[in-house]
This record gives structure tokens, C-alpha cells and sequence, in this order.
């Protein structure tokens, strides 16, 4: 199956979820939050969304400053 990973498309096989996924990546980091087709999923989701066929997702580094 075919997804988006901050624009840029990823193969992985179906059943996947977004932890996992993170976690292949090598970005399932402390500070990291992700969009889901465009909504924000809190990170104790991340094990039980199952990705599918033409998801996007946007991930990023939280950054504290002021």
C-alpha cells in the first residue's frame, strides 16, 4: 500500500499501525507529533490507528520557545 509521509510517498505492507510505522522510520522520538490526513493523533493512539491506502501523514518536532 501507498502512503504519504510528509509529502513523500512511503510502501509498507497493510495492517500497519502509526507507532510501528514511527518506528520503522526511526522517528518515534520524544517531542514528536503527527497529523493523520490533516488531524492532529495524540500519540496514545498510535498503536491501535491502523494505516491505510492513501493516508498522509505529517510528522513533526514539537519545539518549546517563546
Amino acid at each position: 500500500m501507498h502512503i504519504l509521509v510528509n509529502d513523500e510517498q512511503v510502501d509498507c505492507e497493510a495492517g500497519l499501525a502509526v507507532g510501528e510505522l514511527l518506528s520503522r522510520l526511526e522517528r518515534n522520538l520524544p517531542g514528536v507529533a503527527l497529523a493523520l490526513n490533516q488531524q492532529i493523533l495524540p500519540q496514545p493512539q498510535w498503536a491501535e490507528t491502523f494505516l491505510q491506502d492513501g493516508d498522509s501523514l505529517l510528522i513533526f518536532q514539537a519545539i518549546a520557545g517563546g
